[in-house]
C-alpha cells in the first residue's frame, strides 16, 4: 500500500484528494514539519518521532512512498503519477496530447504564481507593507484563474482534474492564511463547489480541517 506523508493545511492535500478520487488504497502518515519528525507511526514499522528526513531529505511534504519502496517528493509529479495510475478517473488527459500540456501549464501556473506567490504570508519576518504589495500583485493572478474557469464547472470543463484539487489548496490558503475574500463571484462559487465535493470533504475531515 502507498503511504502519503502529509501535514494538515499543507499542499499535501492535493495528492491526498487525488488518491481519494482514484480509489487507490493508501495510508496517511502525519508529519511535524517544524521538528521534521513523524507525528504518527505507520503500518510498515515507522514509529512516531522518527525522522522525516529519512523519508524525504528535502524536509517538506508531500512525500509519497510507492509500493516498490521508492519515494516521490514533488507535488506536480506526484499528482500526475497518481492520475496516470487510474486513467479512467479522468484526473488528467492522456500523455503526449495538447490537453495534457494545457493541464501541465495550469498546474505550473498554480504552483509558481499562486502557491509560491503566497509564501510571504507564511513568513513572520515579512512586514505588513510587503504583504500588502504581494496581495496586490496576486490580484492579477486570481483574475486570470477566474477568467480561465469562466462559466465551467471545473477548470477543464465537466471533468474534475488534479488542477482543481491544487486550486482548492491555494484558494483555501487565501481564505485561511491570507484571510482575504475571493476576488470574483466566480472564484467564490468555485470554492463552494470544491468544498462540497465528497473526496475533498473527506480529505479535510481526515486531516482535521474545515473548508
Amino acid at each position: 500500500m502507498m503511504k502519503l506523508y502529509y501535514t494538515p493545511g499543507a499542499c499535501s492535500i492535493n495528492p491526498h484528494i487525488a488518491l481519494r478520487e482514484t480509489g487507490i488504497p493508501f495510508e496517511l502518515v502525519k508529519v511535524d514539519l517544524r521538528a521534521k519528525t513523524l507525528s504518527t507511526g505507520s503500518s510498515s514499522g515507522e514509529t512516531e518521532g522518527a525522522s522525516f528526513l529519512d523519508v524525504n531529505p528535502k524536509g517538506y511534504v508531500p512525500a509519497l512512498r510507492l509500493e516498490s519502496g521508492e519515494v516521490l517528493t514533488e507535488n506536480l509529479v506526484m499528482v500526475q503519477y497518481i492520475a496516470d495510475l487510474k486513467p479512467e478517473s479522468k484526473l488528467a488527459p492522456a500523455n503526449a496530447t495538447m490537453a495534457r500540456i494545457r493541464l501541465a501549464e495550469m498546474l505550473t501556473f498554480i504552483s509558481t504564481e499562486l502557491h509560491k506567490g503566497m509564501s510571504p504570508f507564511y513568513n513572520p519576518a515579512a512586514n505588513d507593507e510587503f504583504k500588502a504589495s504581494i496581495k496586490e500583485r496576486l490580484g492579477a493572478r486570481w483574475a486570470y484563474l477566474s477568467h480561465a474557469l469562466g462559466d465551467k464547472t471545473w477548470l477543464f470543463g465537466d471533468d474534475f482534474s488534479i488542477a482543481d484539487s491544487y486550486a482548492f489548496y491555494v484558494l483555501r490558503s487565501w481564505k485561511h492564511v491570507v484571510k482575504a475574500e475571493f476576488s470574483t463571484p466566480t472564484l467564490a462559487a468555485y470554492y463552494e463547489r470544491l468544498a462540497a465535493r465528497p473526496t475533498i470533504a473527506t480529505s479535510l475531515e481526515a486531516e482535521g480541517l474545515t473548508a
